[in-house]
């Protein structure tokens, strides 16, 4: 019985010891982008002293205003003090209306870290990092209108609403064959051009249509997509250890589940939490 018991015992601890040798690298690198960020990338990522981080509240599926306190909140907010806290460095908001002022500010180093959509235009000037968050681009419309799928918008004679070089209006400036942009200086702002000249359609981020047509009745969202909008974090262009870093804290940040849960506190659940990067 006394053998048994000992052999038991013996296959249980057995098992533990095998259980934490394959945990242990995981556990070891994890803990060490926590705690231990090297002075270069400390350098590159907050040569002032501070992390100036880049809000866009154009999309309010990644940043929102509070409503009580009118502080920052959302997932790109969490990232950005995430990111502090592991730098050892204080947080700097630098707060923005549209991505397309975010873009504008890079010239002038106005920031350190961005979140913005993978574009090649702005790929050109910004070091990306694999998205993190996948959202997507649809047509609002009126209700009696003609226009029935995505395939339908794109004719002549058919004007679309945009938020100046948001995401969506780089790519639908690229793609479109016939019908013509009409540009807003926000995304917000594409909905109330669409309304006040009506437009044919309004493009924009899906999740933030989707909202607006649940509380106008004279309004509807298109059916599917015209692109995958890949939302990520960024870096001015030559700044190669931070580039590096950011590359690692977004895919940790994944899979950790700190992506997912940050969505979930904001209440912007309808974002997809993108795939793990095959490059990382």
């Amino acid at each position: 019985m006394r053998t048994r018991l000992l052999g038991t015992v013996m296959i249980v601890l057995m098992g533990t010891l095998a259980a934490f040798a394959q945990s242990a690298p995981e556990l070891s690198r994890r803990a060490e982008m926590v705690n231990t960020a090297q002075p270069d990338v400390v350098a590159d990522l907050a040569p002032t002293g501070k992390l100036r981080a880049a809000i866009n509240f154009g999309n309010t599926v990644l940043a929102q205003r509070d409503p009580a306190s009118g502080q920052p909140q959302g997932v790109s907010v969490d990232l950005a003090h995430e990111l502090g806290r592991r730098l050892g460095a204080p947080i700097e908001i630098v707060a923005f209306e549209a991505a397309a002022k975010v873009f504008e500010a890079l010239k002038m180093g106005a920031w350190d870290i961005a979140f913005l959509a993978i574009d090649p235009a702005r790929a050109a000037e910004i070091a990306f990092t694999a998205p993190y968050v996948l959202i997507e681009g649809g047509y609002l419309v009126s209700v009696s209108s003609p226009l029935k799928t995505i395939e339908d918008v794109d004719r002549a004679g058919v004007r679309i609403a945009s938020g100046k070089n948001a995401a969506y209006d780089l790519y639908l400036s690229r793609t479109l064959k016939q019908a013509k942009l009409v540009h807003a200086p926000t995304s917000p702002g594409a909905i109330e051009l669409f309304l006040n000249e009506k437009l044919d359609a309004a493009a924009g981020v899906r999740q933030q249509l989707l909202a607006f047509a649940r509380t106008h009745p004279n309004v509807r969202v298109i059916d599917g997509r015209f692109m995958a909008i890949e939302q990520a974090m960024g870096t001015p262009k030559g700044r190669d250890a931070a580039a590096r870093y950011l590359r690692q804290f977004v895919e940790d940040v994944k899979a950790s589940g700190f992506v997912a849960e940050a969505h979930e506190r904001s209440g912007q659940g309808d974002a997809t939490v993108a795939p793990p990067s095959m490059g990382q």
